[in-house]
């Protein structure tokens, strides 16, 4: 029942902040334009990655849609991880690592409302 609980804490903060950055990256805020843009991401490449963390955080609230929505969210974070490490900023990858391993713990205790 506790560990319930805990991963329904994650998983809302997983969905918040998912929700915020996709929002941040749908609206074009500049900041976001400005790390998408060092990789040659037009502003229209950074609104559909919004719109994608978006559904991702969404999926995620659903237990049939769970492990899709986990799976969308931690490959979009694993991609500005690799982006990152291209361009050479090891400080930028290792701020994403601890997102993409909330996702994976999350995965792992499955969905606080699943059946199984």
């Amino acid at each position: 029942m506790i560990l319930k609980l805990i991963n329904s804490v994650l998983i809302l903060i997983a969905v918040c902040m998912g929700v915020k950055q996709g929002y941040a990256m749908f609206s074009g805020k500049p900041e976001m334009l400005e790390m998408f843009g060092k990789w040659n991401f037009s502003k229209t490449a950074v609104m559909i990655n919004g719109g994608t963390t978006i559904l991702a955080a969404v999926l995620i609230l659903f237990p049939k849609t769970f492990v899709w929505g986990n799976f969308l969210m931690a490959a979009g974070i694993l991609m500005i991880i690799c982006l990152q490490l291209v361009s050479k900023d090891l400080k930028g990858a290792s701020i994403e690592i601890p997102f993409l391993l909330l996702n994976l713990v999350i995965l792992y205790f499955q969905h606080p409302l699943n059946k199984a």
